[in-house]
């Protein structure tokens, strides 16, 4: 059985809701060091799949190839 870690994030140029709400919070709460916040998602993914595969799933279903890009890490065991 195969193990992925998945890494979604925006892509550059494109506006991170999150990371800006975050950032701004951060500032709030004295943290005035902080210069960026990128927030994405963080995917698991176990099975008898290979990495051509979960690359599929990634451009199909688990990210948004238009505003996101990804990352797949095979995970050794």
């Amino acid at each position: 059985m195969a193990r992925y870690e998945i890494f979604v994030t925006y892509k550059t140029g494109i506006f991170d809701p999150p990371g800006a709400t975050a950032e701004r919070a951060l500032a709030n709460l004295g943290h005035e060091g902080v210069e960026s916040v990128r927030i994405g998602k963080y995917i698991q993914l176990a099975g008898d799949v290979s990495f051509e595969a979960v690359t599929e799933m990634c451009e199909k279903l688990l990210a948004n190839p238009v505003i996101e890009d990804f990352r797949i890490e095979t995970v050794e065991e």
